[in-house]
């Protein structure tokens, strides 16, 4: 990790300053820029944990922050502990502790055993720009508070990075969501992690969610989520491009001589457009796009030089061909639209889904026109297995929309991923 100090600025700063404000000390806006008001808040939080406060972000300071970050601490148990004192210890939920520790047995505790406290804050940051690294940090808080969410990876990225996935129950009825396949689009990701948490939290302390008994809804469906499929491209409009990335000349020659990726790029690090890399009217796509002048990599629609050739498409179609899903939601913005067929191929069911779907957010319903019209993973899912497939736009603005926007996408959305997870169910 880099130090942080005054004067700073990244997404970094960004999730630190929303986690102090999450523990009521006040940085300022979250907005990514260490000032003085940061720093401030950084001493009152060093000086409350007992450390020297001098208001940067160093080894010792981010060693007390990243187990808030994850979201829970461990606890060597003394004689007399129980689940119900420790969680007034640390300000938490009982039932939680219990969850976090499916080993330990609440009322044979062992003296001298290590366990997991969950914290009583939520892990998934919903104010902040959202990295890879934090994706990372936050699979691994949710599985250390949930240990019963399934864990994975459907592939790999053109620059290493894993493809993670997580699942949700245990049930016959198989669905799928995934987000941030373009790197403007990454807020999807964010969305798509809350939804875990929330229905997580939900299934432990047996509490409905947005009118679903989540477990009900375990038993029923097994709902697998690929939250950032285009990793590379999501870091390259958050961080910007690093001296260290292998494709750095190419890139600032694909981006027009610019190294400004933060409002222009959709493509994987290699200029392609991965939601134009999928096998259904490759071929047609291929045609549209060069009589539009694109006929190379480029920040967005470039379909690449064959279909599937990227990691991250091949990885996507490889994860559908061994989970037999029955239905398939692909979130991306912007439009608040919900694209439900490809050449006449979805099934009968398919509109009425889109018009559920539409009923329970407020989404127009739509069929997609010219460039968008090929080339797209729900496209190929209807033309592979003639299920239903969806495109769901969120929010409305200019890419990227900005994370003042979560919370209504959210409430738009929530809806969406509940519904989906049981609409196919019989």
């Amino acid at each position: 990790m880099r130090v942080l100090r005054i004067g700073m600025s990244g997404t970094d700063v960004m999730e630190i300053q929303s986690l102090l404000n999450r523990l009521r000390y006040d940085p300022g806006p979250v907005d990514g820029r260490f000032g003085p008001k940061t720093e401030r808040a950084v001493k009152a939080c060093q000086a409350y944990f007992g450390l020297t406060p001098d208001g940067g972000i160093g080894e010792k300071t981010y060693a007390i922050l990243n187990r808030m970050l994850l979201g829970y601490d461990f606890y060597t148990i003394r004689p007399g502990d129980t689940f119900y004192g420790i969680a007034n210890k640390f300000y938490t939920n009982p039932t939680l502790i219990g969850v976090a520790n499916p080993d330990a047995d609440p009322g044979r505790l062992k003296i001298g055993q290590t366990i997991r406290v969950p914290y009583d804050i939520d892990v998934v940051q919903t104010d902040i720009h959202y990295t890879y690294a934090i994706l990372e940090r936050n699979i691994m808080g949710l599985k250390a508070r949930y240990p019963f969410i399934e864990t994975g990876a459907a592939g790999q990225s053109v620059l290493g990075k894993k493809l993670y996935t997580l699942r949700l129950g245990r049930g016959p009825n198989r669905v799928f969501y995934s987000g941030a396949i373009h790197g403007l689009e990454w807020i999807t990701a964010p969305m798509l992690m809350k939804f875990i948490e929330d229905f997580s939290r939900a299934y432990a302390l047996g509490e409905p969610l947005g009118g679903y008994d989540p477990r009900v809804l375990w038993e029923t469906s097994s709902i697998y989520i690929l939250p950032m499929v285009n990793p590379d491209g999501t870091d390259l409009v958050l961080n910007g491009l690093q001296p260290d990335n292998p494709y750095y000349d190419e890139l600032v020659r694909w981006n027009g001589g610019s190294t400004d990726f933060s409002a222009g790029w959709e493509a994987n690090v290699r200029g392609v457009d991965l939601n134009h890399n999928f096998d259904a009217g490759w071929e047609e796509y291929k045609a549209i796009a060069e009589q539009a002048g694109i006929t190379g990599p480029a920040p967005r629609r470039w379909p690449g030089p064959s279909p599937v050739s990227e990691p991250e498409s091949a990885a996507m179609v490889a994860y559908t061909r061994s989970r037999d899903f029955a239905l398939v939601i692909a979130f991306h913005t912007q439009g608040e639209v919900i694209f439900w067929d490809f050449q006449d191929l979805a099934p009968p069911e398919a509109l009425t889904i889109a018009q559920q779907f539409s009923d329970v957010s407020g989404y127009a319903v739509a069929e997609p026109a010219g460039l968008a019209s090929f080339s797209g993973y729900k496209d190929w899912f209807i033309l592979a297995y003639g299920r239903p497939g969806y495109t769901v736009e969120v929010g409305k603005g200019v890419n990227p929309l900005p994370v003042t926007q979560f919370g209504r996408i959210y409430t738009h959305t929530l809806p969406v991923m509940l519904l989906g997870s049981v609409v196919t169910a019989r």
